[in-house]
């Protein structure tokens, strides 16, 4: 097996990023931050019962036969905030999260913050171990030992490019996925369970048996237990891929996190204010969510791939003249087709979903 082929199964988010996109990091911190949202000063509480619209059974016909681009299992949930009408698709069926997973940890991470527990200006030095496979920056770029970073540094780094090791330094610090999924529970969203840092998740997808612990694995030492998975464990791994329920999410239950968020509800104003600027700022994902909007319309999202056929996109679509937001989780997996279909059908999907609401506002 070549390296080349192990990291077409990592946790990857298109549009890797290169050494300036590290070093725009640093820049944006120093930048005067706005606040991009405001909260309905009426919300409906999440789950409530939404406004009655008949003609949704058209959007939902229409997104089922858009699902069949992708070629695999499609879950979606399309949520307009305003009016609480929704359509979903499979929606208690478990998607692997891939990247999106990201999403709840740095909820978690942001509520040790609000508590007092975590400041977003202290300093993590990196260790070489930190250093893991896939998507990101700081594994190419920082190699060398005696890196500091701070917490805001890591967290921009694990959403605006899905560094994935920034997220397991960011998993870590939250309290890992107990942490994580204990929140979930507190905020009474049900269907997201986040359990591994990413190395281990695609160390499980790939088939590496045998992994040492997180503080004794580098990339080189991962590459080469990756060299040694046979084409036969790769895919009795794969298999066993789908039906694990670690690290997914239900389309349902991913929309209600984002509406938990936007609503205000998840964290304080100022974190919340600052997770969706971040989430404003995703540099991955053009092909997906906003693939087929106008390039205007502000889409906070956060995408999540993976080379078995996984590729997603959630995030709240803010629809023009005061159309109000649509809170979108749309999910692939087991697909048999390129990622570029994938991706074709989340972005019709969103389209589909955008133009109903658009044009369709309901009673607020």
């Amino acid at each position: 097996m070549t390296i080349n082929r192990c990291l077409s199964v990592a946790l990857i988010d298109e549009n890797t990023s290169r050494m300036v996109r590290a070093l725009a990091v640093a820049t944006l911190l120093s930048m005067p931050f706005v606040t991009t949202v405001q909260a309905q000063s009426q919300p409906r509480p999440v789950g409530q019962t939404a406004t009655r619209d008949p003609m949704l059974g058209r959007l939902e016909a229409e997104i089922t036969r858009l699902a069949a681009i992708a070629g695999g299992k499609v879950g979606v949930a399309a949520v307009h905030l305003e009016t609480g009408r929704e359509v979903v698709l499979n929606r208690g069926e478990p998607f692997p999260m891939a990247s999106v997973y990201k999403v709840p940890i740095a909820v978690q991470l942001l509520t040790r913050v609000d508590s007092g527990t975590l400041r977003l200006d202290s300093m993590i030095t990196l260790r070489p171990s930190d250093l893991h496979p896939g998507s990101g920056t700081l594994t190419q770029l920082f190699d060398d030992p005696g890196v500091s970073l701070s917490v805001r540094n890591l967290l921009e780094l694990m959403l605006l490019i899905s560094d994935n090791s920034a997220t397991d330094i960011m998993l870590r610090t939250a309290g890992g996925g107990a942490a994580v999924n204990a929140r979930m529970r507190a905020l009474n969203v049900s269907g997201i369970s986040v359990d591994r840092p990413t190395l281990n998740l695609i160390a499980d997808a790939i088939g590496v048996k045998n992994l040492p612990p997180e503080d004794q694995v580098t990339p080189e030492s991962f590459r080469a237990l990756a060299r040694g998975v046979s084409d036969e464990a790769e895919k009795a791994a794969a298999e066993a891929f789908y039906r694990d329920r670690r690290d997914t999410s239900t389309p349902e239950g991913m929309a209600r996190l984002l509406e938990t968020i936007w609503r205000g509800r998840a964290l304080s104003k100022a974190n919340t204010d600052l997770l969706l600027d971040i989430m404003r700022r995703c540099e991955t994902g053009e092909n997906r969510i906003k693939g087929f909007l106008p390039p205007d319309v502000i889409v906070r999202h956060k995408t999540g791939t993976l080379g078995l056929g996984v590729a997603n996109d959630v995030g709240i679509v803010e629809l023009p003249n005061g159309g109000g937001h649509l809170a979108l989780a749309i999910f692939v997996k087991e697909s048999t087709r390129s990622t570029e279909m994938q991706e074709r059908a989340i972005a019709q999907i969103a389209r589909a979903a955008y133009d109903y609401f658009l044009f369709n506002p309901g009673t607020k």
